[in-house]
């Protein structure tokens, strides 16, 4: 009988040299006359044991890694296929303890199964979730996921449910379900992990998405820098279709959801919502005026719903096993689990899935095991470019959405970077007002124009001599600026560019050449 081999096909794991291990393997199974069933999963998300080999076992799956070529033979000589010990062995996968303490709900399969196997993902409880659907009434459906208490993963941590309750009932001959897939924050990956390693839990949530709200045409707009995400979901759509999970009677029923695969125009402000319509639209990447919110007037003029990659895979297993079940996942008003991507100058980086409730001191080394360099950690900026640095005086708080805005942070995607005590959080501030720069519509001045003349006035602050009268005078100059852009600018690019330059200001005033922040700004939180 042939042991089953698995090996992941994840980005990550693949740039590590995966394909040429799952080769490597292949190549020596054949040289010994050895029988393999060679798998390609998806990442567990342990991306510092990429790439990682799994091999199972009577006792469960046996994992070794990070694998390269030249370890490939004194694996076999190791009798690794029946768990055997090697220096890169690792016990069963499940106990490993950056696995063993996570919960996972939407990341349940991730790295268990053949991304684009149909048999797999309904052999691990997929398209449950909708097949209970089918047996609600769509405002059943809605009122499940307003439940369950689940909130946009994308940032802004809007009620999902909601959402649909909007789209639903609106009046329209078509509707539509658009998934945002530009995931461009710094240090975030969890999207491409699932359209990667589980695209029909994304498939399902959306069909899910389009029987509770009438709609019948969808769109993932998916990152151009991702290939292997827009290759793996075009694949897992043609085959969804032709099983009948997709098309015309859905399943059997009445219901009918056709979804297509968009390639992103490559900006950043394009994650921004009515910028990604504009851009399936076929027309420039610019920010819309609101209202008329998307939910009413979206894509083509028609009522939309729009959510992200996270959100809509959590509406699955919300379906299958109820509301109430994964309500009671996490902590007062952020229900559930969050997918948080560990990053930057961290020991042992990777995806960790937890319930809301978790702090970053935890993150940072119950998981993280401290900085890679081994030097005190500085900042973490939690939330993608646009997120605060979060001082240490705070690591202690809770991983909840009020808790951190009651702070002035976000947790937004649920990307974390990581800053050793090296960090010039000056030039870190200057960045952000420049990325901003780069990468603004052009559409309103606040955001066009006040991203430029802050590099020029962080540049003229830094450079300032200590006892200056420029110093003071330059840096209300720059908090009045940040003001001005978080609240007269159209869309969060803008609006949110300020929440690293005010934190790197009020909480590193140092790197800045200040004795402290201004404690007369009304700008006093991170």
């Amino acid at each position: 009988m042939s042991v089953r081999i698995y090996v992941p096909a994840d980005t990550a794991a693949i740039a590590l040299g995966a394909d040429e291990v799952a080769e490597a393997i292949l190549a020596q199974a054949q040289q010994l006359g050895i029988s393999i069933d060679l798998v390609s999963n998806g990442s567990r998300g342990l991306f510092w044991l990429e790439p990682l080999v799994e091999v199972q076992t009577d006792a469960g799956r046996v994992a070794y890694g990070p694998v390269q070529i030249e370890d490939v033979a004194s694996l076999f000589a190791a009798n690794f296929l029946q768990g055997g010990t090697h220096a890169l062995s690792l016990g069963l996968t499940e106990e490993i303890p950056y696995l063993k303490k996570q919960e996972r709900l939407c990341f349940s399969r991730m790295g268990v199964t053949d991304p684009l196997s149909l048999s797999d993902y309904e052999a691990h409880q997929g398209y449950a979730g909708l097949r209970r659907c089918l047996h609600l009434t769509p405002t059943q459906i809605v009122q499940e996921v307003l439940d369950s208490g689940l909130r946009g993963r994308g940032g802004a941590a809007f009620p999902t449910g909601i959402k649909w309750k909007t789209v639903a009932a609106a009046t329209a001959p078509q509707k539509y379900i658009v998934c945002n897939a530009d995931e461009g924050d710094s240090g975030t990956y969890s999207d491409r992990m699932t359209m990667e390693g589980d695209p029909y839990m994304l498939i399902e949530g959306m069909t899910i998405a389009a029987i509770a709200t009438g709609a019948t045409r969808g769109y993932i707009y998916i990152r151009s820098e991702y290939p292997r995400a827009l290759t793996v979901m075009q694949s897992a759509i043609e085959q969804a279709t032709a099983a009948g999970y997709l098309g015309d009677n859905i399943a059997g029923s009445n219901y009918a959801f056709h979804l297509e695969v968009r390639k992103a125009a490559g900006s950043y402000v394009c994650g921004e919502e009515t910028a990604m319509l504009e851009s399936i639209e076929g027309k420039r990447g610019v920010v819309r005026a609101k209202p008329p919110i998307p939910a009413l007037q979206g894509l083509f003029g028609a009522p939309t719903v729009i959510n992200n990659v996270i959100s809509f895979a959590s509406v699955p297993l919300i379906l299958e096993r109820g509301a109430a079940f994964y309500k009671n996942f996490g902590l007062g008003r952020s229900t559930g689990t969050l997918p948080i991507q560990l990053t930057g100058n961290i020991r042992f980086g990777g995806l960790i899935e937890k319930a809301f409730g978790v702090t970053l001191r935890e993150l940072l080394f119950d998981f993280g095991g401290g900085s890679a360099s081994g030097r005190p950690i500085k900042a973490v900026q939690v939330g993608g470019p646009l997120g605060s640095y979060v001082p240490e005086q705070y690591w202690d708080l809770p991983f909840d959405y009020e808790a951190y805005a009651a702070v002035g942070a976000t947790l937004g995607h649920g990307g974390i970077v990581v800053h050793d005590d090296s960090a010039d959080m000056s030039k870190l501030a200057r960045y952000a007002m420049e990325f901003c720069a780069l990468e603004s519509c052009g559409k309103c001045t606040p955001c066009r124009i006040g991203s430029t003349r802050g590099v020029e006035v962080i540049e003229r602050l830094v450079q300032a001599d200590t006892n200056s009268a420029l110093k003071p005078t330059q840096e209300k100059l720059l908090r009045d600026l940040c003001n001005t852009m978080q609240y007269g600018s159209l869309c969060a690019l803008g609006g949110m560019t300020p929440n690293p330059v005010i934190s790197a200001l009020n909480y590193y005033p140092q790197d800045f050449g200040l004795a402290a922040a201004n404690p007369a700004s009304d700008q006093t939180k991170a």
